[in-house]
């Protein structure tokens, strides 16, 4: 059953048409991938279907009562309004829900109306609150809240960051539990290890349906059914996730290719026909020649735009970047502690932690944006010790991630190239106008002010000011926002091929897959870890990590069974015919010994699960070794509570015989 049909939705912003003809149908509990190039109207057609903006033309059929929620690129909130307060807005479906079940449930009580009709009424309630989370919903409420970062949930949402109003907005959504999500690139602002929960979330808890815009691929991969794709006006639709979007674009693009060699074929018949017959014509020749013409008219398909990343490098030195002991604290917290470093050429760094750990403050520091301790900062301030060494010869471009390089009152064109109309690139000039179309931009946009264009847009402009340079060090903090997918592949093959060094923040796990040759991991209390290989094998590295401890565990464990005592002193008394009585407070322990003996295991069985778990070394490093000595003391506090019960129970053996 359909949750919302949309039938030949047209819109236009000026000349430029963003939908042209435009049928899209997403059924009950569906999960639906929307991609397409920045700028060609993904999150135009999602607030069309939600309702937030108007087609030109075109209609749109919703189910009725069926909740559409929208995670929008920019929300808008009260700024009074606490987080907390926002999240819990977006309960008022369930609490609607919950006070109609509590209503019927007092009617039934009273035995007022008729009881038929208030059960069905009650059954129908109690389904609805089910459906949005069940009964215990504060209890998910707060667990939400954690998992997406909210880390400041009583504070008002007017000093919060926009990368925490996103976070805020998507716990809202996530627990509204609408018939139908749209999700307008939602892993924007959150680290890997929070996608990585998302992409299970909407996998297995998410009931309704989904309307999903985003550039990340394993996102995109992992949990679409279907995939929409938008394409010069036009949606086509593909069945699965990235992976068969690919196959089957592969299969529709060389049928177009092949339809188009057909039709050239063709024309050279035919006109090589024409040319050769008498200016007399048949009705017959006629039609022939109105044949040919048509086909002559009609528009070949439009080859498909990539953008064309390049750098032009410089020779580096003996040193590109060494961090010596380095440590750098932000409001009395060390985020980084004793970080020794050495980034060599042709290497490729990807930098993941979760949010706060310090892993754009080391950026700063490389790039000497943060004072030394004792220079006279702010003791509440950033603060740096040890050392950052950058070769005499490093030259150093970075793309942060807020573009804040950009003016937006400008036009693209001014952004990079000032008040000139060619561009230094390579060692060559190139008029701005083509340089820009290496970036997908229009010629006739090159003036359009860049505060105009969507983040992904303003993401390419970015993109192509840093690249004016000539560098052999790259540092990309967050380039993955925004940017559409052609982009991003586009960008990876630049650094693969890179004649330098790179250091990217990321949490784009495909984009740390194809790139990365080592990754550097914030694993919290100052603590960074640098391990070998791209994402999948830091991955491995964590997940063989968990399993030695784990083994380690076991082994203290039997280790401990082993060393127990053979015979307790009560059960030496007994062999030998003493018959110790019980005394009064014994008696009393041993009746809640075996509860205490169960919460002690419990707490054994806790501990291991912890330490099993392989987010404890991404997200908590720093708190392996202390829950380590945890579960040996709880380990050591079950054998001897063990040991006593035994002691105690020979011991009231002993004296019931005799």
């Amino acid at each position: 059953m359909p949750v919302l049909t949309a039938h030949d939705l047209h819109k236009s912003f000026g000349p430029q048409t963003i939908l042209d003809g435009v049928s899209v149908n997403i059924r009950t509990g569906e999960r639906v991938g929307l991609v397409g190039v920045n700028g060609s109207g993904k999150s135009t057609l999602a607030r069309i279907l939600a309702g937030v903006e108007q087609a030109d033309s075109g209609t749109i059929a919703r189910r009725r009562g069926a909740e559409i929620g929208v995670l929008s690129q920019d929300p808008v909130f009260e700024p009074t309004d606490t987080a907390r307060d926002v999240v819990l807005a977006g309960l008022s479906a369930w609490h609607a829900a919950k006070a109609r079940h509590d209503e019927v449930s007092r009617a039934l009580a009273a035995g007022s109306g008729d009881a038929e009709a208030l059960l069905a009424e009650q059954a129908e309630a109690g389904a609805d609150v089910e459906r949005l989370g069940g009964w215990d919903m504060m209890h998910q409420v707060d667990a939400i809240i954690g998992h997406v970062g909210v880390t400041r949930p009583d504070a008002p949402m007017s000093v919060l960051s926009g990368g925490d109003r996103r976070r805020v907005a998507l716990a809202r959504l996530l627990v509204s539990r609408p018939a139908l999500a749209v999700l307008d690139e939602p892993s924007n602002h959150l680290d890997v290890e929070t996608v990585e929960w998302l992409e299970r979330y909407l996998v297995e808890e998410h009931p309704g349906a989904l309307l999903l815009i985003t550039h990340d691929r394993y996102l995109l991969d992992r949990v679409a059914e279907r995939t929409l794709e938008i394409d010069k006006g036009k949606v086509y639709s593909y069945d699965g996730g990235y992976e068969e979007y690919l196959e089957q674009k592969s299969e529709r693009l060389a049928l177009e290719a092949r339809t188009e060699s057909n039709r050239q074929n063709f024309l050279r018949t035919e006109l090589e026909w024409l040319r050769r017959q008498p200016k007399a014509r048949t009705g017959k020749q006629k039609a022939r020649i109105q044949r040919a013409e048509t086909t002559k008219s009609a528009p070949p398909p439009k080859a498909e735009r990539t953008a064309q990343l390049s750098v032009e490098s410089v020779r580096t030195g003996k040193t590109i970047l060494e961090l010596k002991k380095l440590g750098l604290a932000v409001d009395g917290k060390w985020l980084v502690r004793g970080l020794d470093f050495t980034l060599t050429k042709g290497e490729r760094v990807g930098i993941v932690g979760r949010n706060g750990t310090g892993k754009t403050t080391m950026l700063r520091a490389i790039l000497g944006q943060l004072g030394a301790e004792g220079d006279g900062a702010a003791a509440e301030g950033p603060r740096m010790e040890g050392e950052v060494v950058l070769g005499k010869n490093s030259s150093v471009a970075y793309f942060d991630q807020h573009r804040s390089g950009l003016d937006l009152d400008k036009s693209i064109f001014e952004n990079i190239a000032g008040s000139h109309t060619r561009v230094e690139v390579g060692g060559r000039s190139m008029d701005v106008r083509s340089y820009l179309e290496r970036f997908l931009f229009d010629p006739n946009k090159a003036r359009q002010p860049v505060g105009s264009l969507s983040g992904g847009e303003r993401a390419r402009v970015a993109l192509a000011k840093m690249l004016t340079q000539s560098v052999n060090v790259i540092i990309l903090d967050e380039p993955t926002n925004d940017l559409d997918v052609m982009t991003l592949a586009a960008l990876e093959e630049m650094l693969i091929e890179l004649d330098g060094s790179a250091l990217v923040v990321t949490h784009d796990r495909w984009f740390l897959n194809r790139v990365a040759t080592s990754i550097l991991a914030f694993e919290g209390d100052g603590r960074v870890v640098r391990y070998a290989g791209n994402y999948d094998a830091y991955r491995e590295q964590r997940a063989n990590a968990a399993l030695e401890i784990e083994a380690e565990a076991r082994a203290a464990k039997a280790q401990a069974a082993e060393a127990r005592p053979a015979a307790s002193p009560a059960k030496a008394a007994a062999r030998a015919g003493d018959k110790p009585k019980l005394t009064f407070a014994e008696r009393t322990e041993l009746d809640g010994i075996v509860g205490r003996i169960d919460a002690a295991e419990q707490k054994v069985a806790e501990l291991e699960a912890k330490l099993a778990d392989p987010t404890l070394y991404a997200s908590r490093g720093a708190d392996v070794a202390g829950l380590l000595s945890e579960l040996e003391r709880a380990k050591q506090d079950a054998a001897r509570l063990v040991s006593r019960w035994e002691e105690l129970e020979t011991k009231r053996e002993a004296a019931g015989k005799a």
